[in-house]
């Protein structure tokens, strides 16, 4: 795990600070942009990654995914609010430690927290090589199943849980969880794991809505629509025209509008929902 230098120590606009995973490029960077406007100090976690396999996916995806998260904090910097970016492997259960103790020397103490960052690979029960759309395709094996769940599982439980217990030890009032979900009631065909990992995630997010209220802590889920992050296709562009339950191919910063509202006093009443975007 690395760190990159931040800003001064100081106070945010209206004193929030998040932590925000998958923060180096897509819904992640563009939810750290959207929650610095609002006055929140963010720090942006982030694991530079190169599969040869996303690069099958485009080049851009590939790009973005390697990219650092030192970028988002300077963008942010540069706007005049305050940021830092940390690198950590979310797969390493030392990191949700590591990341509330960045934020907190750099930037205050940790009361959002948005689990964003994936593990993400395709793999199936099928013989199947690749996807509909062509996409590569992976036999269903411990490795797979061991990236997804440690990535989209245990972090998430992991920081809710540092959440937690820092929150009740410095007796705060109020807090903010956001979940990012994938798949559905039967499962995620074609994706298994990564639906499996996601469906375990909105689980521990759930139990914290009800567990967490006492202090003051919300705690959704928001299940994208198509979202082009850099690997959206014209092939997957022909493919949302003409489905029946899919109407939108988003953008990035429109599902952050979404997850920064979540994370305000405005929406204090919503808890323990998970919240599906068209």
């Amino acid at each position: 795990m690395t760190d990159t230098p931040s800003a001064p120590v100081g106070t945010s606009a209206n004193g929030h600070v998040a932590i925000v995973t998958g923060a180096n490029h897509g819904i992640g960077a563009a939810t750290a942009r959207a929650l610095a406007v609002r006055g929140v100090a963010v720090l942006c976690a982030y694991l530079r990654l190169r599969d040869p396999e996303e690069a099958e996916q485009g080049e851009r995806y590939a790009e973005a995914r390697a990219a650092s998260g030192e970028a988002v904090a300077e963008e942010i910097r540069r706007e005049g609010g305050r940021a830092a970016a940390f690198e950590a492997d979310l797969a390493d259960p030392a990191s949700a430690a590591a990341l509330f103790d960045a934020a907190e020397e750099r930037l205050g103490p940790v009361d959002i927290l948005v689990n964003n960052a994936s593990g993400w690979i395709q793999d199936t029960f099928t013989p199947d090589a690749v996807d509909a759309l062509g996409r590569p395709m992976r036999p269903v094996s411990a490795e797979t199943w061991s990236r997804q769940f440690a990535v989209d599982a245990m972090s998430p439980a992991l920081l809710i849980g540092e959440l937690a217990r820092r929150s009740r030890a410095r007796g705060a009032r109020w807090g903010r969880i956001i979940g990012l979900t994938s798949g559905g009631d039967l499962g995620f065909p074609s994706e298994v794991s990564y639906g499996a990992a996601k469906a375990a995630q909105n689980n521990y997010t759930m139990s914290a809505a009800l567990e967490l209220g006492d202090l003051g802590i919300t705690a959704n889920v928001v299940l994208p629509p198509v979202t082009d992050t850099g690997w959206v296709t014209d092939e997957v562009r022909e493919f949302v025209a003409s489905s029946a339950s899919h109407f939108h191919v988003a953008s990035p910063d429109e599902v952050a509008e979404v997850i920064a509202y979540l994370a305000s006093d405005e929406a204090s009443l919503i808890t323990g929902n998970v919240i599906t975007l068209r």
